[in-house]
């Protein structure tokens, strides 16, 4: 006789559909990229420690920092590679390692040179980690179910840098050296975890195809959704890039950013975690395409706003956009990416972002000399063609999904 099926209680049945059902290799994943975010500290403030701990003028640190950029231009090609030929584990816990090592050399860096050394390195080593853990995550985590997994790292991931900001900047008055220590302290727990608690979960040899970046750059389908995910990453990252600038030119005070800008993470912790689980129900391109319009159309409204509080409710429009994408484009990554070579998709995708960082501040400096409109409305624009863009990848996008 069959028993009866174990009804959940309603608040059970809501933890479930959102953290239930996924592998322990996940949430090894998931505790370890919360503990190194929570650590994050010394790298959101590394151009004041290079203004003030060192002594570094501005126009020397802008420099130093392009280095960083530059290093990290190669950093996501690099471990897409090393992903798929050395292995995740491998490649997630060296550069977590390797980050560590960096940190604490550029804790005790003097030398300009060896400074400038250091950060062209850490650019190169601080995110190898995330095609590793993408393409982890793809290998051990149902397709079906990976919407909802990527979602809940971007949740750790918000929820820990915010807490590192401010505990950062509170340890920052007792010397910048022990921040550099907690980063890479945190590198190290994270590396231990998933040296020790995750096996290695890339395809066996005799499964695995030959292949390489020359076959990910003939996949159209992936290069066209690069191509709209830098679009909209020319949007997003003016958040962090032009935006204080802009509001100190409206006679608004640097507290001021920082009060609006904290609206993005607060509505991320408290709001994403319920809306994960009902976004799964719909085409990832199409909610990936809704998120890209309302980001748009947010950054757009920034184009009117003269107070803290219209740039606050501004932030909140596009912080609602940021939402529905999070986990989308990782997704869909992983649906577009063969086995043998979700390293090298995820080394692609995440290369949208590098060269998003890298063109962003040139891009909004530019527009901004022209106007407020001018930066505003036409980051916005850049938001509703990356929409549009996905809207026309959405068939194919489907389409590959469902014959895989």
């Amino acid at each position: 006789m069959t028993a009866p099926p174990v009804e959940r209680s309603p608040v059970r049945a809501f933890v479930h559909t959102r953290v239930g059902g996924l592998p322990r290799e996940f949430w090894v994943l998931f505790s370890g990229t919360a503990i190194n975010k929570l650590g994050t500290m010394a790298q959101p403030l590394m151009g004041i420690y290079l203004t003030q701990s060192r002594g570094v003028s501005v126009a020397t640190t802008g420099v130093i920092l392009t280095l960083w950029g530059c290093g990290s231009l190669l950093s996501q090609p690099i471990a897409g590679f090393l992903a798929d030929r050395v292995g995740r584990r491998a490649t997630l816990a060296g550069g977590m390692t390797a980050t560590a090592a960096t940190m604490i050399f550029l804790g005790y860096a003097w030398d300009l040179t060896a400074i400038a050394a250091g950060m062209f390195v850490l650019g190169l080593v601080v995110d190898t980690y995330r095609p590793a853990s993408q393409a982890l995550l793809a290998d051990v985590v149902s397709p079906e179910d990976r919407p909802r997994a990527f979602g809940l790292l971007f949740w750790a991931i918000n929820l820990g840098f915010s807490i590192a900001m401010v505990a950062g900047g509170r340890l920052a008055s007792s010397g910048f050296l022990l921040l550099f220590w907690v980063d890479a302290a945190s590198c190290l727990i994270f590396a231990y975890l998933v040296w020790r608690l995750i096996p290695e979960t890339r395809p066996p040899a005799a499964e695995r195809l030959p292949g390489g970046y020359r076959d990910v750059l003939r996949d159209r389908t992936m290069v066209a959704f690069v191509l709209m995910n830098l679009a909209y990453t020319c949007t997003y990252l003016q958040a962090f890039q032009t935006m204080a600038i802009a509001m100190t030119q409206r006679g608004l005070s640097p507290e001021a950013y920082g009060t609006a800008i904290a609206v993005n993470g607060l509505l991320i912790i408290l709001v994403q975690p319920i809306t994960t689980a009902w976004l799964v129900r719909f085409s990832p391109s199409l909610v990936l395409a809704a998120g890209f319009a309302v980001v748009g159309v947010g950054f757009g409204l920034q184009a009117f706003a003269t107070t803290t509080l219209e740039y606050a409710l501004a932030i909140v429009v596009w912080t609602c956009g940021e939402i529905l994408t999070a986990g989308m484009p990782l997704a869909i990554t992983s649906a577009l990416a063969p086995p043998h070579l979700r390293g090298r998709y995820n080394g692609l995708y995440g290369l949208s972002w590098s060269v998003g960082a890298a063109v962003t501040p040139m891009l909004g400096t530019r527009l901004l000399e022209i106007g407020h409109e001018a930066l505003w409305l036409t980051t916005g624009a850049l938001g509703l063609v990356a929409a549009i863009g996905q809207i026309i990848l959405a068939p194919a996008i489907r389409h590959r999904t469902k014959t895989q």
